[in-house]
């Protein structure tokens, strides 16, 4: 996995890759020692909750990107900044918990996701699901791998051959929008699921365990990551009129690039 970019070296000597691996297994151990138990969860919306897990990850994940790269940005969602622009020489984007309300409520569904950007661009992506073990790692111009084995969206060519991820978000007219346009579908799918989690979402798209992920309220640190996944996978990961997706995109669909184009003609033609 050789990316066509150098990646940065911590002040350990550490490159950014191995950097991110310690970020992940330092979050995963939190998790998994938290999962299970109770948490007093705060709302920050009506569906928007955070738990003190979230926080505590955050900070260590912090302290050691802030520690090996004293010069980075670092952007987190519990501390959230704006996103990365493109006189950023270097910025984190750290999302300690995906799937916060799943864990909550001891939901085996959420993940750990970090991304490396220059210039505000994603060039190194992991996803960790800390309770099945499975990373996901992305390098811009190296590929995508799970667990060291390579990954590649499906080849579903249509919505009607595909298994479709979905999450609402916060926003309850897009969400409705988002609802409209897949009950117009239905049933010319294979099937519907909701997650719970974007990151996961964008990574199960980008090993084709999903043909298509749909989602219409994210935020940069949502996105990060998967965005990497998905295009390094040879998928396709675009915005509800079809522009490429970026770190400020809050609405996307991704996955097999045939399906996604499908899905964007069916929704065009329903005014989504």
């Amino acid at each position: 996995m050789a990316p066509h970019i150098d990646l940065p070296r911590g002040e350990s000597g550490q490159d950014a890759l191995a950097v991110a691996r310690a970020c992940a297994r330092c979050a995963g151990e939190l998790l998994r020692q938290r999962f299970g138990g109770r948490h007093q969860v705060q709302a920050k919306g009506r569906r928007d909750f955070v738990t003190q897990a979230d926080v505590d990850v955050e900070r260590e994940v912090v302290a050691i990107l802030r520690a090996e790269f004293p010069h980075h940005r670092v952007i987190s969602e519990e501390t959230a900044a704006s996103p990365p622009q493109q006189d950023d020489a270097w910025s984190w984007v750290v999302d300690p918990l995906d799937g916060t309300h799943n864990f909550s409520r001891a939901i085996p569904h959420f993940c750990f996701s970090l991304a490396l950007c220059r210039q505000g661009e994603p060039v190194l992506a992991l996803t960790f699901d800390p309770l099945l073990g499975e990373e996901f790692v992305a390098l811009r111009g190296g590929g995508a791998m799970l667990n060291g084995g390579s990954l590649r969206v499906s080849d579903a060519p249509s919505v009607a051959r595909s298994l479709v991820g979905l999450d609402l978000g916060y926003d309850d007219e897009l969400a409705g929008r988002l609802l409209r346009r897949v009950v117009a579908m239905w049933p010319h799918m294979l099937g519907i699921r909701l997650l719970g989690s974007a990151a996961l979402g964008l990574a199960y798209a980008a090993c084709g365990r999903l043909d298509l992920y749909v989602h219409c309220n994210l935020k940069p640190w949502d996105v990060a990551a998967g965005i990497l996944l998905v295009e390094e996978a040879g998928g396709l990961v675009v915005d509800w009129d079809g522009r490429p997706a970026t770190l400020a995109t809050n609405r996307v669909v991704a996955g097999a690039p045939q399906a996604v184009h499908d899905f964007l003609e069916h929704a065009q033609g329903q005014g989504l």
